[in-house]
């Protein structure tokens, strides 16, 4: 009989031991999600939406001499917000790739990407002077974008990723 309930043990333990670790490894109840913040010089919160571990997000601005669109890609990876990837339509002014500094891809619309930079950001964090509306700095989220020029129009902001236990470095 105490052989069965030895054995019985056995099977439930692994069992309990996975659970355990399922509960561990994900955010505490009631615990917020990880963040995209935008806060103001002041620092009152401009924007603040979710960003789950693997999601992504874009800065999207127009050029200011030639008006086309440039992209900044990132991604919420291990805790951090790490930038990606880069869209640039043409090789306007201040728009070169810099060898070394990911991979250079065509666009097949005569710009190209600027792949595999997975640059971390230092602190989770970056400070940005937000354009006028014709320049129009914006998020990307999916699909959805909001203007940070129209919050914020020549002011800095903070654009940052706050990880659950509210810690903007991991």
């Amino acid at each position: 009989m105490r052989d069965r309930y030895l054995t019985a043990g056995r099977a439930t333990r692994p069992a309990l031991l996975l659970c355990a670790g399922l509960l561990l490894a994900s955010p505490a109840v009631g615990q917020e999600p990880a963040r995209l913040e935008v806060s103001g010089e002041q620092g009152g919160t401009l924007v603040s939406l979710p960003m789950p571990e693997g999601d992504g997000w874009c800065l999207e601005w127009n050029h200011s001499v030639e008006g086309f669109p440039v992209l900044d890609c990132y991604r919420h990876r291990d805790g951090r917000m790490v930038l990606e990837r880069s869209h640039l339509p043409d090789f306007a002014a201040g728009l070169d790739h810099i060898p070394g500094r990911g991979r250079q891809v065509s666009d097949g619309e005569g710009g190209y990407w600027i792949e595999d930079l997975d640059e971390p950001v230092p602190g989770n964090a970056y400070r940005l002077r937000v354009g006028s509306l014709a320049v129009d700095h914006r998020l990307v989220v999916d699909g959805q974008r909001i203007s940070l020029s129209q919050l914020a129009a020549d002011h800095r902001v903070t654009v940052r990723l706050v990880t659950p236990a509210g810690d903007p470095t991991p």
